[in-house]
């Protein structure tokens, strides 16, 4: 049985002169239309084709090679392009717009806008379906993560504290404000990496690396670009947080730390507008 919403290896049945038919198991043989065969793959009978599986827009499987943003099981950020009484439709990269029923909407949204969903199979219809009601389809498993560990974020929305993130979308974690050190919001992915894991199960993020691994790492970094540029540097501990994020990837705060720790190995000087090598 082929899987909807998901990418499927399947084999080549005959051709017609509107495409090929693949071998979908149960559901019979899926329509791949010729405007999608692959000109640089195989593609003779009994050959065998990567394709995406959706319904059309008649409610039948069709296949297809083109790349949706977005399979079933996972989390993206999709536009709205078109609002009706049904729901919301999302661009999703595919001819046929993805569903967004208004009952599952979190918060009201407007065509142009985008929104962080999930994308899972109705179980009734078969139809693809995404949903903004997020909170069902994480912290599902015990979060197996190490402090320091690397981690892929979604950024779904702010709080008060921070931006919510999904992370390796399996479960939700939170980056404090004072890790923001760089614009982010709802949609946006980032590499992250685990800094806390709190005992109440919730778990804090950091854009940046954290331990003293890291800590040597960036002073390692100031460092060789102090050599690089003939021993200074136009920043310091008074220089803006967009400016230090630029040059070295980290909040003005861990830059700080950095130099305050190189200072006191007597490695730099700090000027109030540089540094540079002793």
């Amino acid at each position: 049985m082929a899987a909807i919403g998901r990418y499927n290896s399947l084999q080549i049945t005959k051709h017609t002169g509107f495409g090929l038919y693949l071998d979908g198991g149960p559901d019979g043989e899926i329509l791949l239309p010729n405007r999608y065969i692959p000109k640089d793959v195989p593609t003779e009978v009994d050959d065998w084709l990567n394709v995406f599986v959706y319904l059309d827009s008649d409610d039948k499987l069709i296949a297809t090679t083109e790349k949706p943003k977005v399979q079933v099981g996972e989390f993206a950020s999709l536009k709205v392009v078109q609002i009706n009484r049904v729901g919301l439709f999302l661009d999703w990269g595919l001819p046929k717009d993805l569903l967004l029923p208004h009952s599952e909407e979190k918060r009201p949204l407007q065509e142009g806008d985008y929104c962080v969903v999930h994308v899972y199979l109705d179980k009734h219809t078969r139809r693809i379906t995404a949903t903004a009601k997020l909170d069902r389809y994480l912290d599902r498993t015990p979060p197996r993560y190490r402090v320091g560990e690397a981690v892929d974020l979604l950024v779904v929305e702010t709080t008060d504290m921070g931006f919510k993130a999904i992370i390796n979308g399996q479960h939700w974690g939170l980056i404090h404000k004072n890790e923001a050190f760089k614009f982010l919001r709802g949609g946006t992915r980032e590499k992250g990496y685990i800094k806390q894991l709190r005992d109440d199960g919730k778990i804090s993020l950091s854009l940046q690396p954290v331990g003293s691994e890291a800590a040597d790492a960036l002073q390692a970094l100031i460092l060789q670009k102090l050599q690089e540029n003939q021993g200074t540097l136009a920043v310091s501990d008074k220089s803006p947080a967009d400016e230090i994020a630029r040059l070295f990837g980290v909040s003005k705060g861990n830059f700080k730390k950095a130099i305050g720790g190189l200072y006191k190995q007597g490695r730099i000087v700090i000027h109030p507008d540089r540094i540079e090598l002793t």
